[in-house]
């Protein structure tokens, strides 16, 4: 057994590879999501510049703070672009915005049908990758010129948005991957069936276009947060492990500005005899 398993929680952040901020709940992380964005936001406006920041369906749970942050401050968010991570594709569409799976529908009920409209960004400034024409959101970004901010959480099998280990490809090799329409492992599948559709697997989308590691990885900032009970041995994977293709959210270590916030529950682990 690793040692990060057998770890205190003090001793887990000490030993980090990947900086760890441990708060005493889970909407403290949605809480601190939601500062964060926030504050580049309100940096950017300040400044006179755009503001770009990649957003995920899951965490959700930072946007009811930040929809009230903004409408409180009037946080103006006309010069900002979001960027959706990633989202479900069915015969090589995006899968039906009527769906309970879409993401659209998850981000326009919870995000942007909340928002004063005279503060909302425009809906071309909405964004979220093209099964179509993946290479759109490689070209968009180079245009606006650089990633502000990316906010997300981890998957079962360490993915960042969907991007699933490939544990044949070098740690180089992983990073430089594009935006690109992908096939769900099994352990993904499963997590989403255990928590969305009661163990019925067969319900659970197969693809998804997914925003790629290069991408993400050019990012300013990386906050991710996460919540849930499996996620504890997750996190220690995330913050233990060396950065391998293996286990893709690992690759964060290299990052210059990324940080994992999780709460207390989430930091415990009791390792099985």
């Amino acid at each position: 057994m690793q040692d990060y398993y057998r770890y205190s929680v003090s001793e887990l952040t000490q030993h980090a590879r990947l900086p760890l901020t441990v708060v005493p709940a889970a909407q403290d992380v949605y809480d601190r999501l939601a500062d964060e964005m926030v504050a580049v936001i309100a940096a950017n406006n300040a400044a006179g510049a755009i503001s770009v920041i990649i957003i995920p369906v899951g965490p959700m749970g930072q946007y009811p703070a930040f929809v009230q942050a903004v409408n409180a401050k009037h946080l103006d968010l006309r010069r900002t672009w979001f960027v959706n991570m990633d989202e479900y594709v069915t015969d090589g569409r995006w899968i039906d915005p009527a769906s309970d799976w879409s993401f659209h529908r998850f981000v326009q009920a919870n995000l942007y049908d909340r928002l004063d409209p005279a503060l909302a960004p425009p809906t071309d400034q909405r964004v979220f990758p093209d099964p179509q024409d993946p290479a759109a959101i490689d070209r968009l970004l180079a245009q606006l010129g650089k990633v502000d901010l990316v906010i997300g959480g981890i998957g079962l099998s360490g993915h960042i948005a969907f991007n699933e280990p490939q544990p044949a490809l070098s740690v180089d090799e992983f990073a430089a991957l594009p935006t690109r329409v992908v096939t769900l492992t099994a352990a993904t599948r499963i997590a989403s069936a255990i928590g969305d559709t009661h163990g019925a697997l067969e319900l659970v989308p197969t693809q998804a276009v997914t925003i790629g590691m290069a991408e993400l990885l050019s990012a300013r900032r990386i906050v991710l947060g996460c919540f849930r009970d499996w996620h504890r041995g997750v996190v220690r994977q995330a913050v233990g492990q060396k950065p391998s293709a293996a286990f893709p959210v690992t690759l964060l270590q290299r990052h210059p500005n990324a940080e994992l916030v999780v709460p207390t529950a989430v930091a415990a682990f009791e390792a099985p005899a």
